[in-house]
């Protein structure tokens, strides 16, 4: 396995590797790898040739009163999990290696961006596209993949790739849970212990909220009142959203479809949570 730090390095392994006719295999990653990355990996790696996992901490993607300084980071244990895992490349940039000053570039996918988490995360989605298209095109991966629990992230990027015409196959793999239900995140690690019994509620709500709309009894209003109401109750939660939408466009739903997308942020102490139940198949009356 090699560790690649310089962008020239990372371009002319890939230069060499596409002249041998390999198929690239990437999964973007802003490190402290846990068991939902090591899926990604794991579904990825039978698909391609060579693997390249990026390990970044992208500041463009944090607000100014957002956790980028404290975000968890431990190298040498990434790199032993990718080690084990098969990983053939770990590309792991510094910032200025990435945003070279002056850095005066960005791209912007509109509308899927303006609502969820682009409402209390104004510009995390302008510096999630930008890092993404700037790996795109550093690591020229023929298949990328990402996880559904950040489902509006894979979303746009999804629609990066069809309006900028990259070449390159978008898979998602479903959320990696817990034991007890609790969907894994590197923050998970914020929370004390009894914020992480609390944050079970965000599952909870969600795995009520599928019953209710496959029961077709409920409204869209009278599910996500009852999610308040469940969430409330944990003294230490607070809701930042909950959208029952399209999962396609994202567009909020006066009732339920067939395929539908029930998503939350939650704050639980001072840690944000996201997670999300995709309600598919369901015969409607």
């Amino acid at each position: 396995m090699q560790i690649v730090k310089k962008i020239s390095k990372m371009q002319s392994l890939v230069k060499d590797i596409k002249s041998q006719g390999k198929t690239i295999g990437f999964v973007p990653t802003m490190g402290f790898l846990h068991e939902g990355h090591l899926s990604l990996i794991k579904t990825i790696k039978s698909k391609c040739d060579i693997l390249i996992v990026s390990i970044f901490v992208n500041p463009t993607q944090f607000g100014p009163e957002e956790d980028f300084n404290n975000y968890p980071r431990d190298f040498n244990r990434d790199e032993g999990l990718c080690q084990v895992t098969g990983v053939d490349i770990i590309f792991y940039p510094s910032q200025n290696e990435i945003y070279e000053p002056p850095y005066l570039t960005f791209v912007e996918v509109d509308k899927l961006t303006k609502t969820m988490c682009g409402i209390s995360r104004p510009g995390h989605f302008r510096g999630v596209t930008t890092i993404v298209c700037k790996l795109f095109n550093i690591v020229r991966p023929n298949i990328a993949i990402f996880g559904q629990k950040d489902y509006q992230q894979a979303l746009v990027i999804k629609q990066m790739v069809k309006d900028l015409h990259f070449n390159i196959e978008i898979l998602t793999e479903p959320i990696v849970r817990e034991a007890d239900g609790l969907a894994m995140s590197s923050r998970n690690r914020y929370l004390s212990r009894e914020e992480r019994k609390d944050a079970l509620v965000l599952f909870q709500s969600l795995q009520m909220a599928e019953q209710m709309a496959r029961e077709h009894k409920y409204a869209v209003e009278q599910i996500k009142n009852e999610m308040v109401k469940k969430i409330e109750e944990i003294p230490t939660a607070k809701i930042d959203y909950i959208a029952i939408v399209d999962p396609e466009s994202l567009d909020p739903l006066e009732k339920i479809q067939s395929h539908t997308l029930i998503a939350l942020a939650v704050y639980v102490g001072k840690t944000r949570l996201i997670d999300n139940i995709l309600v598919e198949n369901l015969a409607m009356e």
